[in-house]
């Protein structure tokens, strides 16, 4: 049996309480990825960390958007598309594009566009892995022989990449932004592919529903370690669609202290 953990955005901002975006909870969440890490390095095969990495000018930051007062959102605002037809946000940059990427969302059913604190600044301390996990990693590697892979979303300014396998919203002119189909060929070479990170109610529950949408092959290979993430405050309910999807599909769900007991 071959097994791959797929961690998701385990970085200092979301994971740190000094972090830009700090998810409560996500400091247990990293021990307990931690711990599984250091203590069954022999019955993990393979490490996908995925790194969520912007630039300060992204659709999803402040900067990005203003109002007939030249005002900026404060983080946490929703923008939908009735705003931005009435004007009521504006976008700095790229104004047609961003504005039908604030319509595309909505007509397809994705969450509404929110605007978030600055946040996994490309080159940023708040962009690399938490501590506690990079200690892990780097420890596996060194009994394993084997480097985990990190993969990069988000650098496409003007869509969200919430997702590890594709962009919300993704441009055809904008290859990062399309489907990774390398990553899931790479993850269903393994018999199981157990899936954490932050925050369970974005990054988490968009991979998630990603891979329900574009590799079904994965789904019976798929456990969801479920002590291991943590929502955004308030936000919990966007993904209660997603994982209720997972469970009628027959994805498995465990506790970390479950994983190979």
């Amino acid at each position: 049996m071959k097994n791959a953990f797929l961690v998701i955005d385990a970085q200092f901002d979301f994971c740190h309480p000094d972090g830009a975006l700090f998810v409560p909870g996500a400091e247990q969440d990293i021990d307990r990825i931690a711990t599984l890490i250091q203590t069954y390095p022999d019955q993990i095969d393979h490490i996908v960390v995925t790194l969520d990495t912007h630039h300060s000018l992204d659709i999803a930051h402040p900067l990005f958007w203003q109002d007939t007062g030249g005002n900026h959102p404060a983080p946490f605002t929703q923008i939908t598309g009735v705003d931005v037809d009435a004007g009521r946000w504006i976008p700095r940059f790229s104004a047609e594009k961003a504005r039908a990427y604030v319509h595309q969302l909505e007509a397809d059913g994705q969450f509404t566009h929110y605007i978030w604190p600055e946040h996994c600044l490309i080159g940023s301390h708040g962009a690399a892995l938490h501590d506690t996990l990079f200690d892990a990693l780097k420890g596996w590697s060194h009994q394993r022989n084997r480097d985990y892979v990190a993969v990069q979303k988000g650098l496409y300014h003007l869509t969200e990449h919430f997702g590890i396998f594709r962009a919300q919203v993704p441009d055809p002119t904008v290859p990062e932004t399309q489907l990774n189909t390398a990553l899931i060929d790479d993850l269903a070479r393994f018999d199981t592919i157990y899936l954490m990170g932050e925050a369970k109610s974005h990054c988490v529950a968009n991979s998630l529903k990603q891979l329900l949408d574009f590799a079904p092959g994965i789904i019976p290979k798929l456990t969801i370690v479920t002590d291991c993430m943590s929502d955004v405050t308030e936000l919990g309910h966007l993904a209660d669609p997603i994982f209720a999807e997972a469970r009628a599909r027959n994805v498995s769900f465990v506790q970390s202290d479950g994983v190979f007991s």
